[in-house]
Parts: C-alpha cells; sequence; structure tokens
C-alpha cells in the first residue's frame, strides 16, 4: 500500500510540475502588440501550442499543433482519425471565417444502411466499419493553415511527434476511459488497440505508465510532409480502407472517397445577444441553437439578477427546451436538405416563440417545433434525436489578437474502436438518424451518399457591435454541447461570472424531459425551485463539459478551463514578447 501511495504521490508531483510548465512565460524576437492564452484539455497540448508561439506562431499554429497533440494524449476524444469545426477571428480585420471539416458519408452510403446491419447493440454498430467516415480534421487543418498559419506546416507536427516518441504518462482520465472501454466495448477487438492499450495480462495501462506510440510519429512525420494527401494515397490511406471494410458490420469507405474529401471555408452564423453578436458554426452544425438559447432567455430575462436567481434559470430551461425542438426538427446538412439555419434566429421568430415562455411553470406537454420558413417545410420532416460524444475543444487568443475556436471529434468513445497509423478512425455516420423515416415522415438528417452527418459541436466566437474580440468558447458534449456554450456564455456575460467560475457551475441539459441536471454544481435552491415549478429532472454527475473559455477584457484575457477534465490555462504575458 505504502508502494502504491509513493507511485500516485510521485505521479501527482509529475502532473502537478506538467502543468506549470504549460503556464510558464516565455520570451521571443519576434514582438506582438499583446498577450497571448491557451486553453485546452490536457497539458501537454497546452504546452505544444505555447512552443508553437513562443516561436512566432500565431493563433492557427498553435491550434494545430496542440490538435496533433490531443490526437495523442487524449485520442479517446479526438484525433487524425476524425473531423471538427473551427472558427477563426482576425484581430487585423475583426472578420470571423468559419472552416467545416466534418466527415462525409461514403459514395456507397444508403439511407438504410445503418439499420440493415441489424446490431443487435449501439455499441456493435458504433464499432463497426460502417460507422466510419472519411478522417476530415487535416483537411480542415491545412486549409485554416494556407489561409491564416505563419509558421511552416510541417514545424506544427514536431511537438506531438517527439512526445509520440519519447512517450507520456497516461492521465488519471485517460487510464478511466481505457479500462471502461476495455471491460466494457470492443476496444480489445482491434489488434493494433489491443497491442498498445494492454499488458501481457490482458489489463489496461494504469494512471502513469509511459505510453509510446512509434507509429502515431511516423503518422505525424507523413502529414507533416505530405499534408492532406498523407490520408488519401499511400499505405496509410489504404490501412485506413481496410480497417473500415473489415467485418463485423463493414463499410464501403474507398480510397476515392478519401481522394474526394474537400473541406469548406464558410461564414459563420452569427447573431445578436444585447450588446454582442455570437459567431458560430453553420450547418452541418445545429450551433445556430445556441443563439436561439441566448436570444430567447434574453426576451424572457430583459434584466437578468445571477447565477441565484430563480427566473434566470427557468429562463434558461426554456429556452433550451423551445430551441431544440426546432433543432432536432430541422437542422441537417444543408447542402442536400433545405435547413431554415438563419430563419431559427431571427428577431421576429425568436419574438413569436419567447411568448411561449412561463417562468412560473414549466412546460406542460412536449414542445413543438416552431414555424420559421412554412408549413411546407415544417411537415417535411420526423424529429430526430441521434448524437453521442467523444470530443474535444480548445481556445485561444495570440499576442496579435487572432483567435481560434475550435472542436474536434472521433464521435464516441475512442471512435469506431479501430486503429491505424496510431490513431484512431472515427465513428462519425451514426451521428445521422438510424432510420431513414420516422412515423412515416422522412427524417432531414438521413444517410445519403457524400452526406456530412448533423454536429452538435459549436465554437463560438463573441465580439462587441464594433467587431471587438470579447469571449472564445466551446465544449465537448454531444447534443449538450449547445446548453454547455449556451449556460456559461449567460454565466460570463450576464451573470459577471469569471470564465473559470462559469465553466464550472453546474450544467443543465433540457434538450428532453426529464431535464438533465448537476445539483451538486448549482447555486443553493435552484434545484427545488425547478421541481418546485413542475420541472421533472434527473440529477447527473456525467455531464462532461469540456467547457474552455477566454474573456477579453480591459485588465487582460481571463481564462477558465473545466475542471471535469484536465484542461487548463496558460497564458504569455505582453512582456514576455
Amino acid at each position: 500500500m505504502t508502494d502504491k501511495l509513493s507511485f500516485f504521490k510521485r505521479f501527482a508531483t509529475a502532473f502537478a510540475a506538467l502543468m506549470l510548465a504549460a503556464c510558464a512565460t516565455a520570451s521571443s524576437s519576434d514582438g506582438g502588440r499583446g498577450e497571448a492564452m491557451v486553453v485546452a484539455a490536457n497539458p501537454h497540448a497546452v504546452d505544444a501550442a505555447l512552443e508553437i508561439l513562443r516561436e512566432g506562431g500565431n493563433a492557427t499554429d498553435a491550434a494545430i499543433a496542440a490538435e496533433m497533440v490531443l490526437g495523442l494524449v487524449e485520442p479517446q476524444s479526438s484525433g487524425v482519425g476524425g473531423g471538427g469545426f473551427m472558427l477563426h477571428y482576425d484581430g487585423a480585420s475583426e472578420r470571423i471565417e468559419a472552416f467545416d471539416g466534418r466527415e462525409q458519408a461514403p459514395a456507397g452510403a444508403t439511407p438504410t444502411m445503418l439499420a440493415d446491419t441489424h446490431a443487435t447493440s449501439f455499441i456493435d454498430l458504433r464499432t463497426g466499419g460502417v460507422a466510419i467516415g472519411g478522417p476530415s480534421l487535416i483537411a480542415m487543418l491545412k486549409m485554416a493553415h494556407d489561409r491564416h498559419g505563419r509558421l511552416p506546416w510541417a514545424r506544427l507536427f514536431a511537438p506531438a511527434e517527439r512526445l509520440a516518441d519519447e512517450g507520456f504518462a497516461i492521465s488519471p482520465r485517460m487510464a478511466r476511459l481505457m479500462a471502461y472501454a476495455v471491460a466494457n466495448e470492443r476496444i480489445r477487438n482491434d489488434p493494433a488497440a489491443r497491442a498498445y492499450f494492454l499488458d501481457e495480462a490482458g489489463n489496461a495501462w494504469p494512471v502513469g505508465h509511459i505510453l509510446r506510440n512509434p507509429e502515431y510519429a511516423a503518422t505525424m512525420r507523413a502529414i507533416a510532409a505530405r499534408g492532406p494527401r498523407a490520408l488519401s494515397e499511400g499505405a496509410l490511406a489504404e490501412a485506413i480502407v481496410a480497417a473500415a471494410q473489415r467485418a463485423p458490420y463493414p463499410g464501403t469507405l474507398s480510397l476515392e472517397d478519401l481522394r474526394t474529401i474537400e473541406p469548406r471555408r464558410l461564414e459563420p452564423v452569427c447573431g445578436a445577444f444585447r450588446v454582442y453578436r455570437v459567431c458560430t458554426m453553420g450547418p452541418p452544425s445545429s450551433a445556430n441553437a445556441v443563439i436561439a438559447i441566448l436570444g430567447l432567455y434574453e426576451r424572457a430575462r430583459p434584466h437578468p439578477v445571477g447565477a441565484s436567481d430563480p427566473d434566470d434559470w427557468a429562463a434558461f430551461l426554456w429556452a433550451s427546451r423551445l430551441a431544440f425542438a426546432d433543432r432536432d426538427h430541422y437542422m441537417a446538412d444543408d447542402q442536400f436538405v433545405p435547413v431554415p439555419t438563419r430563419e431559427l434566429i431571427a428577431p421576429a421568430y425568436l419574438d413569436e416563440r419567447a411568448q411561449l415562455i412561463d417562468l412560473a411553470h414549466a412546460p406542460a406537454t412536449a414542445i413543438a417545433p416552431g414555424v420559421p420558413a412554412g408549413r411546407e417545410l415544417f411537415e417535411r420532416w420526423g424529429r430526430d434525436m441521434t448524437e453521442s460524444s467523444g470530443t474535444s475543444h480548445l481556445s485561444i487568443v495570440d499576442r496579435w489578437g487572432n483567435a481560434v475556436s475550435m472542436t474536434s471529434t472521433v464521435e464516441s468513445l475512442f471512435g469506431a474502436q479501430r486503429m491505424v497509423g496510431g490513431f484512431f478512425l472515427n465513428n462519425q455516420l451514426t451521428d445521422f438518424s438510424v432510420q431513414p423515416t420516422l412515423n412515416g415522415m422522412p427524417v432531414a438528417n438521413a444517410v445519403a451518399p457524400r452526406k456530412r452527418p448533423r454536429s452538435s459541436m459549436a465554437p463560438t466566437i463573441i465580439t462587441d457591435r464594433d467587431g471587438e474580440l470579447v469571449l472564445v468558447i466551446g465544449s465537448p458534449g454531444s447534443s449538450a454541447i449547445i446548453g454547455y456554450v449556451a449556460r456559461s456564455t449567460i454565466a460570463i456575460l450576464d451573470w459577471h461570472e469569471t470564465p473559470q467560475n462559469a465553466v464550472a457551475m453546474g450544467n443543465v441539459t433540457a434538450r428532453t424531459v426529464p431535464a438533465r441536471i448537476e445539483a451538486q454544481r448549482l447555486p443553493p435552491g435552484i434545484l427545488a425551485m425547478m421541481q418546485q415549478r413542475g420541472w421533472r429532472v434527473q440529477e447527473s454527475a456525467l455531464e462532461e463539459s469540456g467547457l474552455h473559455a477566454i474573456l477579453v477584457t480591459p485588465q487582460g484575457l481571463v481564462g477558465g478551463a473545466d475542471p471535469r477534465r484536465e484542461g487548463v490555462v496558460a497564458q504569455i504575458p505582453a512582456a514576455a514578447h
């Protein structure tokens, strides 16, 4: 027992030292105008971002370096085998751009391909080859780097390559999720994952074990040299296809599918919240629901009081329920189906929907979706509730005032739990509706060839009305991402909580009945208020948000890292540049 305690003490000391190192400052000969800040889900990733920033890299460069490390030390959440969304704020022009790196269904996909597997459990379905979409993250990052990067592309992969070769200590969260996946899921069925994660006795490696990943280091070198082509041509591409076409439940992903992956540069979806402009991802993301929640909340609470006020929470619950009803009914890939993205956040429509809010009482019945764009579109679709989680988020502001908010994912825990090149492939296609029709009505989020599944990832950048940067925020968490980001934004901008207090505050997810709440993190009396007003609630200790926020204040940057995960905030003061 003494040896075991000694080991954990040594590990805790080493982990704390790493976190302190991530927060250390350093000088650079390339001066900038201000301070920089990084908030990400693991100290190693933050350290990689700081390394790039100190060399004169910008927010885009740092985000790429950090994400490559996250794919190594947090493989349960995101990585090379997945996809993501990025928002970029240009400090000079005050322009915001969105980048879409969502995976696409292969050309051989059919509307019933998920149902046709007749999988006996969702775990079997999401770990089948049929769930794997073409990895799109690297192509998106290359597009963003071509537009905004400052350092050479190849330089950004050195921190992850070095860490993969030298090894890293398995963190408590990674160890916990590895052990869960080994005991309860299908990860031991994959030869590469089994060799990487299990000891000779078949047990998951413990906390503190030094894990080396030479295959991942080789992948970093290949991407550094060849960019996205490393994943669409050659041996690595062939390995991806072979893994996707392998039984059980083989998919149709092909080399041609990998060659046709095309990320997109888009205009963000933006809307007003009080004196602010809130910008986030458009379709295939359903992040416009964040803007809808904020707008409905503002109409219900023109004069908010704060986190201890029952009416403020009641307004948030109502706004969430209304926004999710619309989101679940309408949102999908707008390249395939008509989607009323901006109509759902139009001021007149939000005025109309807000009339339903009764702060003194919970909704007596299920809330129906609204009609923002005519009866024909309303009557076209059935409501779809699909989604699960395996996601990470980072927020970065650099010395020039540029900012990146990026959410990346492999979808579920360790994605499809099939490993190639030292990384896991996604199971993103299970974000489609399993059934193409519901109650005789077609589903907007049904599978189709080359279609992108609906997402709730909501990287968000908020400015004032003059375009000055105010807040960079986002979170993992499946469909609950929308509520996590909206609640934290309200806490920071309306309730004047610090970013750290805001992201640590109790989550309340009101997509369905009952609402899920983290009662132990809520202010006193709020749970009782919900119940007294008729809200059906389920206390939950499993709201694993990973909120990461940076607030711009007159005194400087202030960050917040979600204590539910292993994220840290790191800052480089202006004087250190």
